[in-house]
């Protein structure tokens, strides 16, 4: 019985050893191993707007289509614009002819003798001569001005990438500058990745990672492009007379911060879909030497 005694005294010292191990073994690895369950698959997202104001008279995309750049989203009236392109043509001829003939005519007077043609008329010639090919160039820019808006009224994808958030149809009166869907560039896929303040020192920039999503498909790889310096602080304030307004609670229980670190994909596998917003793991294989 003595024996059986030790023995089971012997087993529950090892287990307890065992489970000390353990959780000493996983409270390091969450603790200061860098890795973090919360990241964020991001992208550049671009909002279209027309440049021109008028009724929408076609849309040539849906919803979360495929699009390349230069490709058409939309089309403004263009009678208006067209319209405003010929009368501005038609000011850009009737200054030209004038122009010439001030020209002409001063050229002319500037070669005649004083005795015929004072000074004064010269100058005044001249003058008006000048005053003719300034007019000419400020209808030469209405015209170019008046060309450009005629283009603007087709709206063209600037990027390679999706529509999303389609909110424009036909019949619609868009507004210049105001943002009738945006486009998620296809090309410029990256991960935030956010990390706790006590995994910083195991972090640098270039060091290696390994994105796991949550759809259980193959494991990306890439690298950290940036580490942010600064996040907000929630407990500082400014008060009435730009004072700190410092909160006076204190809770005991400290939570680490988390701080965004930008990760850049190394490449995406052919085939893989990406969805900003999604959740994903951030594992970084080599630590820096801070970390050890």
């Amino acid at each position: 019985m003595r024996a059986s005694s030790r023995l089971r005294y012997v087993v529950t010292a090892v287990i307890l050893l065992v489970a000390i191990v353990v959780a000493r073994y996983l409270w390091n690895d969450n603790m200061y191993s860098p890795w973090t369950r919360d990241g964020r698959v991001k992208a550049d997202v671009i909002n279209i707007a027309a440049d021109v104001s008028g009724i929408v008279t076609s849309v040539a995309v849906r919803d979360n289509q495929l699009v390349h750049k230069g490709d058409l989203l939309f089309t403004i009236d263009k009678s208006r614009y067209a319209n405003t392109l010929a009368q501005t043509e038609a000011e850009l001829a009737s200054q030209q002819a004038d122009k010439t003939m001030r020209s002409r005519e001063a050229a002319r007077r500037a070669g005649l003798d004083s005795s015929i043609v004072t000074s004064e008329n010269r100058e005044t010639a001249a003058s008006l001569s000048s005053m003719a090919g300034a007019r000419y160039l400020a209808v030469l820019a209405a015209r170019d001005t008046a060309r450009l808006n005629l283009e603007r009224t087709e709206v063209r994808a600037p990027v390679d990438g999706y529509v999303t958030n389609l909110r424009v149809y036909v019949g619609d009166y868009a507004s210049a500058g105001s943002a009738k869907l945006a486009v998620i560039d296809s090309n410029s896929f990256y991960v935030f990745g956010y990390f706790e303040e006590t995994k910083l020192p195991y972090l640098a920039v270039n060091d290696p990672v390994e994105v796991r999503m949550l759809d259980g498909q193959a494991t990306l790889t890439g690298h950290i492009e940036s580490i942010s310096r600064g996040i907000t602080d929630r407990d500082a304030a400014t008060g009435r007379e730009l004072l700190a307004d410092v909160n006076p609670t204190f809770n005991w229980v400290r939570l680490a911060q988390r701080v965004p670190v930008r990760v850049r994909l190394d490449k995406l596998p052919e085939g893989r879909m990406l969805v900003a917003g999604t959740t994903c793991t951030v594992v970084v294989k080599a630590a820096s030497s801070a970390g050890g």
